[in-house]
């Protein structure tokens, strides 16, 4: 089964050489600072590589995050922090105001926006896994780990590491917390469209299907709500696709309702019912899927009424509703359409989609009591030229992937 996700653009940052001439006075020093330099511009180059897997990001992750921490804490793990924190100015961009860049002088400030740019990989990586055709059982379950693993990286950087920035994050902002929480809750809900594809491969029982679209849908609403109060210029697109993805999972549950529980119970009229407001569901996600293609902002320029998950939901919901008609009309009795839907009690108790905890690698050993003597701040010139250029932020030219044929998140 294939699925079909929006997804902003990646950070991009600044070049950061770590030279810090006069400042290092040893060797050991200076070869950290050389690893600093090169293992953040490999992580950055990972960002793009089509080649990359969860394995290698990790690794290049650990690499450079490991040996950032000695920027940041104290080598005793006493509560104090390092004397090189505010060494470095870093400036990053975010994913929804364009090229407009964020500076700080601050290593907590890099190492949270590096990993909100891992956390992007690993959702743009589940994307790419995820909208290929015949995807296998083992990739589907990659792609349900991917997204979990980012939920994890987004909460923890929101709970634990954006607190302790001295300048808070500005309004709008990636790191503002309205952004965080939709992030957070975005990838739950498509980690549980893969939950529920496989549910429904496995046969489960269509009220545990129904019951765990409906948790998905309510899961896209509350992350559209998170984002209501945000900019329409930068924030429209991504808000279409939450609210598409709310009324495709409401569609899908009076869906799946009628045709496999309602119909079994002899209430065809309620079933009917049910289908009617399937029916106005799907209207509502096929009028926002063509006001998605439409709308300006940071996204992927498709048409996502004509991936397949779409179009076969409208099918299904237009064939059953007729049989359901038929079926009514040739009843010895006739059954009374309700002028209400029918109000079912829908909790998941099964499937629904945790974060992965997550926590950032201990110190490198190369850190060491003598090493960080090394670095002598009574050395530092005035203009250390630690600052970027404004020239400096480039665009990240990301691989432009296109939808394969029929493809997208066929949840029946």
């Amino acid at each position: 089964m294939t699925h079909w996700f929006h997804r902003n653009p990646l950070k991009a940052t600044a070049p950061v050489s770590f030279n810090y001439y006069g400042v290092v006075t040893s060797p050991a020093a200076s070869k950290i600072c050389s690893d600093l330099r090169s293992s953040r511009a490999r992580l950055l180059e990972l960002f793009t590589d089509l080649s990359c897997n969860p394995e290698m990001m990790k690794t290049a992750a650990d690499a450079y995050f490991s040996l950032l921490q000695g920027f940041i804490n104290s080598l005793d793990e006493s509560s104090q922090e390092s004397k090189l924190r505010y060494i470095q100015n870093f400036k990053w961009t975010d994913t929804l105001q364009g090229q407009v860049p964020s500076a700080q002088q601050d290593a907590v400030f890099e190492l949270i926006s590096m990993g909100f740019n891992v956390a992007l990989w690993y959702t743009k990586y589940a994307s790419r896994l995820a909208g290929k055709e015949n995807i296998t059982e083992e990739e589907a379950k990659e792609v349900h780990r991917s997204l979990k693993i980012a939920a994890g990286i987004f909460k923890h950087l929101k709970e634990s590491h954006i607190p302790r920035l001295l300048t808070p994050a500005e309004k709008g902002r990636d790191l503002e917390a309205r952004l965080m929480e939709a992030y957070i809750i975005q990838c739950q809900a498509e980690a549980q469209e893969v939950t529920i594809a496989r549910a429904i491969e496995l046969k489960h029982a269509p009220g545990l299907i129904a019951a765990l679209a409906y948790e998905t849908a309510n899961f896209y609403q509350k992350a559209d709500h998170t984002l209501s109060s945000l900019e329409p210029a930068y924030s429209a697109k991504w808000r279409k696709y939450l609210l598409l993805k709310m009324c495709f999972y409401t569609a899908y549950v009076s869906l799946l309702l009628p045709g496999q529980t309602l119909l079994a119970s002899d209430k065809c009229g309620e079933a009917i019912r049910s289908l009617q407001e399937a029916e106005k569901s799907f209207a509502k996600a096929e009028a926002l899927c063509k006001e998605y293609g439409e709308t300006k902002g940071p996204g992927p320029t498709v048409k996502p009424s004509e991936h397949l998950f779409f179009r076969k939901l409208g099918n299904l919901v237009k064939n059953t509703l007729e049989k359901c008609q038929r079926e009514n009309g040739l009843c010895d009795y006739f059954q009374k359409i309700p002028t209400e839907a029918p109000q079912l009690e829908l909790k998941a108790n099964y499937g629904l989609v945790e974060p992965v905890p997550f926590a950032f690698p201990p110190t490198s050993a190369h850190w060491t009591p003598d090493t960080l003597a090394a670095f002598d701040l009574t050395k530092r010139p005035k203009d250390d030229g630690t600052k970027p250029k404004p020239e400096d932020v480039r665009p990240v030219k990301e691989p432009d992937i296109k939808p394969q044929k029929d493809t997208g998140c066929s949840v029946s």
